[in-house]
């Protein structure tokens, strides 16, 4: 898309994505870790708003991305080759950040950290392959393909 062209609805579900993929996990990261410098890790109760930020995460991006689709809906239906190919690309890109990623929790866990810290490190591992891909995709479709 050049510049002064309405932007494509794959775009807005990419940035839709992206502003997810920020947001929550950063909601979550400030409220638990800041009990790390009074709380041991051990004591920290993750597991519970762990679940509630990814349940979260994942209907706002459901409900955001139908409002999205109810304001333009013409454009909703719409996918070409071009899409497909971005996405095949900022999909490709994310599943090697997340399997190198994955390499820390694994690391943790053969050094038997606490399973606080695995828990985190893979959560981490998670968004950002969802950042990366959503990274990936926006400038694919601001630079082109």
């Amino acid at each position: 898309m050049g510049a002064g062209t309405d932007m494509s609805f794959e775009e807005k579900r990419a940035w839709i994505y992206a502003a997810i993929a920020t947001g929550v996990p950063v909601i979550y990261f400030a409220l638990i870790l800041r009990q790390i410098p009074t709380t041991d890790v051990t004591q920290i109760a993750y597991v519970g708003p762990m679940l509630a930020a990814i349940g979260a995460a994942i209907a706002a991006n459901i409900i955001t991305t139908i409002a999205a689709a109810l304001a333009s809906p013409k454009e909703a239906d719409k996918k070409d080759e071009r899409d497909k190919q971005i996405n095949r690309l900022g999909e490709h890109i994310a599943f090697y950040v997340m399997s190198t990623l994955a390499l820390i929790p694994l690391g943790l866990t053969m050094a038997e950290s606490a399973p606080f810290w695995i828990a985190h490190t893979l959560y981490l591992a998670f968004v950002l392959s969802a950042l990366t891909s959503s990274t990936v995709k926006i400038v694919a479709y601001r630079r082109g393909l």
